[in-house]
């Protein structure tokens, strides 16, 4: 997560604040809702090492761990810092991963994505995403978006490219799982 700097705050009104927590979206397939508890079983199962392999977390090592995590996803919520949203699907609110506008307090929010391992390959990453965006470019000032990816996330990629995102820089990082990761920052413009 991204910290909280008020000096860069761009968000416009307090009423839009104050509704972050009833954020819900929906596209063709999909509904997207503000992270609560009753999603922990669902994290704590799908967020794997497997999904976790180019990206900077780690999976949780118990149901406790998780939910603490979403507590603080949750208090960043209300911090107005960042908006995390699970992904379900529409056809029986299927638990398929979650996605996020990190930074929403700043200039230069960040997206970001997972999605559990048999949700991959639907096209559920990409709609979840454009979805967000929309709702992003609709409701926050900011002079361009994030979308850091390991190079050999190809899917990915291909999400931050069709918002018609381009590499802005690369970097390497070590993640938390001790790995190194081979970065590039897409920026993305409304």
């Amino acid at each position: 997560m991204v910290g909280f700097y008020i000096s860069d705050c761009v968000v416009a009104s307090a009423s839009f604040m104050e509704n972050l927590e009833k954020v819900s979206l929906e596209s063709k397939r999909l509904i997207l809702q503000t992270i609560s508890l009753e999603h922990t079983e669902d994290v704590f199962r799908e967020f794997t090492s497997e999904i976790t392999t180019f990206m900077y977390p780690k999976p949780a090592q118990s149901l406790s761990e998780t939910e603490k995590i979403i507590r603080e996803m949750i208090l960043q919520r209300e911090n107005h810092a960042d908006l995390v949203l699970v992904i379900l699907k529409k056809d029986g609110l299927e638990f398929l991963g979650i996605c996020e506008v990190g930074a929403i307090d700043t200039q230069t929010p960040e997206l970001g994505i997972w999605l559990k391992k048999s949700a991959h390959g639907h096209g559920f990453g990409r709609e979840a995403i454009n979805t967000l965006k929309d709702w992003v470019d609709k409701n926050l000032k900011y002079n361009y978006l994030s979308y850091p990816v390991d190079k050999r996330n190809i899917p990915s990629r291909k999400i931050a490219e069709s918002l018609g995102g381009k590499v802005f820089r690369e970097f390497q990082q070590i993640n938390k799982s001790g790995d190194l990761l081979d970065e590039v920052e897409y920026r993305i413009y409304k």
